[in-house]
């Protein structure tokens, strides 16, 4: 297949003679198939490297006020890239609209429809999306699929056999994101050799918890803000002691080098925030300080570590759960008793939106996690009872809210820091860690392994740990300690309606 045509001798006869018109006439028809688009021109100079070419040319077909776009190039997926390109989110879930897509994208260079693509990536259609990727030469894509198959790995096995054998050597040889948790501890000091201010990854093969690394000693994640970007994790703010004396300082860790860093906290110094790590930038959402629940947002750009302000939040919160679902920041904000709103915010407009309302009793979001289209709302029980949580799933595509059959049994919080990998939710506390498979309408407990070896409130994130680190040279003393747990098994932790 050769590439998209608008030269003269691509076009039919009767349309050389066709007007030619400035690029400031504001629209082209665009014929693809048999199918002729009208679309404005600065839709397809911002957003189509190809038009954007063709109009910087000066070449005469830059002029003209109909073009041919050949090469084989198919009008449904033109189509898809002109909606992505107006800012929406079409649903693509067909294999040939995939391949449509992802062929448009390449030969048009289409980076927000490459973006989409990469945005909804699930274990339906991520070796369809690899193996596409490849074909066309969409390296971002190529290699987000690659990451995604690489943590759905165990469910993919069969699937993966398919791929060409240098496909499923290159999934094989990244990093798949490793629970890591932490726990809640104020700054410290040097002289006291605090051992228990680490930071601890599961090691899924033996089942067990293992050292990563030490927190810096003046940090807090005593109410702080604690976020992954770009596989960095960031320690934001916190409170030190029981006056809660905010910490300004804030801190990253390179799993590469195995260092931690320093920047700046918050222009307004805050404690019991949400932060949330989205595109480059870490998001301060609310929080306390001086005992007054604030409504003020900032954003740091941790490519340069400078924090701005942003539009406050539709009312005061502190501590509120969120989520980001394919690409999409969602928080929710609680109203007592029984009301919780849960609202996007869009950095690139910089504004708020509510997306819908959920009315409950006791509906106070404890956690909320994304996968795919589906945001999962932990909230309490029968009778207050957070012990028996009760999950809701709001789906983002359809609007329409679900609740899940059964109580999740919330044994000493562990349901307040579900983690989400490929299929998989990660949850876990003192006693034990649980796998659960996210299938249909329903969470399935599926792998049981050691309890976190510390007490206390934890906080989890994913993290790629490279494989070319020796994780346990030098640390056989910290490892975590393997731990029976106290009698609770698989079967316990879900009880049937």
């Amino acid at each position: 297949m050769g590439p998209p045509c608008g030269s003269g001798s691509c076009r039919d006869k009767d349309e050389d003679s066709g007007e030619e018109q400035g690029e400031e006439s504001g629209v082209l028809r665009v014929w693809v198939e048999d199918t002729v688009f009208i679309v404005d021109r600065a839709i397809l100079r911002q957003n189509f490297e190809y038009f954007r070419a063709l109009f910087r040319s000066g070449m005469k077909d830059s002029r003209q006020s109909k073009f041919h776009l050949r090469g084989g190039l198919k009008a449904r997926g033109f189509l898809l890239a002109l909606a992505v390109s107006r800012g929406e989110r079409p649903v693509i879930q067909d294999p040939d609209e995939i391949v449509d897509a992802a062929e448009c994208a390449a030969f048009l260079q289409v980076d927000v429809l490459i973006q989409h693509l990469i945005e909804i990536l699930d274990t339906d259609n991520c070796i369809l999306l690899y193996h596409t990727a490849a074909v066309y030469g969409l390296w971002r894509l190529f290699h987000s699929a690659a990451v995604f198959i690489c943590d759905a790995y165990s469910d993919l096995q069969d699937a993966v056999k398919v791929l060409p054998e240098e496909m499923i050597c290159y999934v094989e040889s990244l990093s798949p994101a490793s629970f890591v948790a932490l726990g809640t501890h104020s700054p410290s000091m040097k002289m006291l050799q605090d051992s228990f201010r680490t930071v601890f990854y599961l090691d899924e093969k033996l089942g067990s918890w293992k050292y990563l690394t030490d927190l810096p000693t003046d940090a807090s994640t005593s109410m702080a803000g604690v976020a992954v970007v770009e596989n960095r994790l960031y320690i934001v703010g916190g409170v030190r002691g029981v006056s809660k004396e905010t910490v300004n300082c804030s801190y990253s860790y390179d799993t590469e080098t195995n260092t931690w860093s320093e920047f700046d906290g918050p222009l307004q110094s805050r404690y019991n925030f949400t932060l949330v790590g989205h595109n480059g930038h870490l998001y301060a959402i609310g929080g306390e300080f001086d005992k007054r629940i604030m409504s003020s947002v900032e954003a740091c750009d941790v490519s340069t570590g400078v924090w701005t302000l942003c539009k406050h939040t539709p009312r005061s919160v502190a501590a509120a759960a969120s989520a980001v679902a394919r690409r999409r920041i969602f928080v929710c904000f609680w109203k007592p008793p029984d009301t919780t709103d849960i609202y996007e915010y869009t950095p690139v407009k910089d504004e708020w939106t509510l997306t819908t309302t959920m009315v409950k009793p006791q509906s106070y979001g404890h956690c909320m996690v994304a996968h795919g289209d589906n945001l999962y709302v932990m909230r309490n029980g029968p009778c207050d009872d957070f012990l028996r949580c009760l999950m809701d799933c709001y789906n983002i595509t359809t609007g329409q809210w679900t609740a899940m059959p059964g109580h999740y049994v919330n044994s000493r919080g562990a349901l307040f820091t579900a983690i989400v990998r490929g299929d998989s939710a990660f949850t876990v506390n003192r006693n034990l860690t649980l796998e659960y498979h996210i299938c249909g309408d329903q969470w399935k407990p599926r792998r049981q392994m050691t309890g976190f070896p510390k007490s206390g409130s934890l906080w989890t994130c994913l993290l790629r740990l490279p494989k070319s680190r020796d994780m346990r040279e030098g640390n056989d003393a910290k490892e975590a300690m393997e731990m029976d747990g106290n009698g609770e098994t698989v079967e316990d932790l879900v009880e049937a309606k």
